[in-house]
């Protein structure tokens, strides 16, 4: 049984359909939905000003779940939105593991086998430690 998915979104075509999907399962159990955007601060830090990104990043994902929660709502599911700061896979897997997820569902990037190599997969990590049951929608 799901009773908490929890939706890795970063505004990419397959975040999209990986929003879709993740709404389309937790529907029939009535799950709940919490879609999680990972800011990913610049290297090195000190290149941006620190308050000025996040503000920036804030405002892009709140733009974007406006749209996600009114896409939700049609359909007949409400979400929880939430936006950390950090690496992508670490705080996926940190949020799952706090909300005891039994879910995570995420888009494939389609990286490069050389960018893959150069900076690891993020789908590959959480897959590798999330405690709970990973979906990766291409």
């Amino acid at each position: 049984m799901i009773h908490k998915v929890l939706i890795a979104y970063d505004g990419s075509p397959s975040a999209e359909r990986a929003f879709r999907y993740g709404i389309e399962l937790a529907k029939p159990f009535g799950a709940d939905v919490t879609v999680l955007a990972v800011a990913q601060p610049p290297e090195p830090p000190e290149m941006v000003e620190t308050s000025a990104w996040l503000d920036a990043a804030q405002q892009h994902y709140e733009r974007d779940f406006a749209k996600l929660r009114a896409v939700a709502k049609s359909l007949g599911v409400d979400v929880n939105t939430r936006i950390v700061t950090g690496h992508a896979a670490e705080q996926i897997i940190r949020e799952a593991a706090e909300q005891k997820a039994d879910l995570i569902v995420m888009g494939h990037r389609g990286k490069s086998v050389f960018q893959r190599w150069l900076l690891g997969s993020v789908s590959k990590r959480v897959l590798s430690y999330a405690t709970c049951a990973v979906l990766i929608v291409r």
